[in-house]
């Protein structure tokens, strides 16, 4: 039985409007930056914070956790079917 190595992994990619930034490799660091961003953007009335960081920590955290990758799913669907002329 081997135990599962983090540096073994594939780095993970998000790509936002058309460009890919890959994320960190460790975990807890995908986490802690998801948090942030999303504390951060409920601050956003503040100069430097802005109303943006909300979704983007929201994204990163949704390669974590079930919940919020179910609920970005359903958005890309329903967007893209906005998006879809009739």
């Amino acid at each position: 039985m081997t135990a599962t190595n983090e540096d073994d992994a594939p780095a993970r990619k998000i790509t936002v409007f058309g460009r890919e930034f890959t994320m960190p490799r460790s975990r807890g660091t995908r986490i802690a930056i998801g948090m942030l961003l999303t504390i951060g953007g409920i601050l956003g009335f503040l100069p430097i914070l802005g109303f943006w960081m909300i979704p983007l920590g929201l994204l990163v955290l949704s390669y974590e956790f079930a919940l919020v990758r179910r609920h970005r799913r359903r958005f890309v669907v329903w967007w893209e079917r906005r998006r879809r002329p009739d």
